[in-house]
């Protein structure tokens, strides 16, 4: 199953890329994918995205084909091949 991840702003920064594509034999969730990210691109990104207590960061927005995850099962929503999973980080501006 290929996947594909964007990353947008700091966490660019912190993985050196715009984009990533994920091999994976089995199916991933959501909060699996996170967790093989965060076992990838180490320390800096794994606090970026998860606070003290190993939670997502609430503000930390995730899509899945354009559509957020709150609108489907969370962290437990299942990717398919083709999936094309977007993170963003907090937007800020007035």
């Amino acid at each position: 199953m290929k996947i594909k991840v964007r990353f947008f702003t700091s966490l660019r920064e912190i993985t050196g890329k715009k984009e990533d594509e994920i091999q994976s034999p089995s199916i991933f969730t959501v909060e699996e994918l996170l967790a093989h990210l965060s076992k990838k691109y180490g320390r800096e990104f794994t606090e970026y995205l998860y606070d003290e207590k190993g939670k997502v960061r609430t503000y930390i927005q995730i899509l899945i084909n354009g559509r957020g995850i709150k609108a489907l099962q969370g962290f437990e929503t299942k990717l398919k091949e083709g999936d094309t999973v977007a993170i963003f980080p907090p937007v800020g501006g007035g």
